[in-house]
């Protein structure tokens, strides 16, 4: 190896602190490659030859390790796809959560044989309660027609609770700019019942997961299952935002506070200065709201291809049920690398 070569390799990674910090010279495999841990530190057990090989591995050694010994299986159960293909899902849902769908279309896509028993469906309608399966596994869905009105609040608190009873893991299918503002809605007890529905998804015992569709603002983020209340899964669709409020919605109410600020003065409104603050407010509120925003700050365990909902709520349900039915033992002694 030629003299340029040597300086060339230490200039890298852990060789060249190693030189700066005790003049010793070495390269990258001989100070921490993966053949000198695999065969002279023994920090390696296994050797992959690349990240599929590596899966393949881990594959194998948790076949091997028996755990279902330790959970109790259910029955293999005779399950039914949904009436309705999952592809259609991604013409079913506006990209755009301004225009309105049917959220019972939506859920017919992906449980099992498309069957759901609805729950008060005339009472708080804007707010749907379904029990249904997903590969087998009881559960209840929860999704939104529009924003949550105080009805709707009542009957989703009154829902978990039930779910709660019936040890019922709840799915969340978050979609909703919030709960309802205005006279009409807190006369009519807005903030008594949506607080009655904040508590009961704080407080149900069943496992939670969480899928944003759509829009998740305000508290009805919090109300649906949002990451503040620790759902045990969270995913997104790319459509998805996430935020206080929508960038178009905190601009309005921006102009509208300027223009009574402007106006108990007695000074006049700079129609071009409220234009550029509406415009920068609707790009700051929505370029931080995005899935792919959201998502890479880890404020949910990834953004799914709508069209593999069922698969990965089936996946995600079998995760939790095996995560209360099975018994742990942990060490005994303290943990450390042997």
């Amino acid at each position: 190896r030629g003299r340029g070569d040597v300086y060339k390799r230490q200039s890298l990674g852990g060789a060249a602190l190693t030189r700066a910090a005790t003049g010793e010279i070495s390269d990258e495999e001989e100070l921490a490659g993966t053949d000198m841990h695999a065969t002279i530190s023994g920090l390696v057990e296994y050797t992959a030859e690349d990240d599929a090989h590596g899966l393949l591995i881990c594959r194998d050694l948790v076949a091997k390790l028996d755990r279902n010994n330790r959970c109790h299986l259910t029955k293999v159960k005779t399950l039914k796809e949904p009436s309705y293909h999952p592809d259609e899902i991604a013409g079913l849902v506006p990209i755009d959560y301004r225009h309105p769908y049917e959220v019972r279309e939506l859920v017919a896509r992906f449980v099992d044989g498309s069957d759901f028993e609805d729950f008060k469906p005339r009472y708080g309608v804007s707010t749907v309660c379904l029990q249904a399966s997903i590969y087998g596994n009881a559960s209840g869905e929860v999704g939104n027609n529009g924003p949550i009105d105080p009805n709707g609040a009542n009957k989703a608190g009154q829902f978990f609770q039930l779910c709660d009873q019936a040890e019922l893991p709840i799915v969340f299918h978050n979609n909703t700019t919030g709960y309802m503002v205005g006279k009409k809605y807190e006369q009519g007890g807005m903030v008594k019942h949506g607080s009655k529905m904040i508590q009961a998804t704080s407080n149900v015992r069943v496992h939670k997961i969480t899928l944003n569709i759509g829009a998740s603002f305000g508290a009805g983020n919090y109300g649906m299952g949002g990451i503040g209340y620790e759902p045990d899964f969270l995913f997104t669709w790319p459509n998805a935002l996430t935020g206080v409020m929508g960038g178009e919605q905190a601009a309005l109410t921006m102009d509208q506070v300027a223009r009574v600020s402007a106006e108990r003065r007695g000074q006049p409104i700079d129609e071009t200065a409220l234009q550029t603050q509406k415009e920068r407010l609707i790009s700051h509120f929505d370029a931080q709201s995005d899935a792919f925003y959201t998502s890479g700050r880890l404020l949910d365990q990834g953004i799914i291809d709508p069209r593999d909902t069922r698969k990965v709520l089936g996946f995600a349900l079998e995760t939790v049920w095996e995560g209360r039915n099975r018994s742990l033992h942990p060490n005994s002694f303290g943990v450390a690398r042997l």
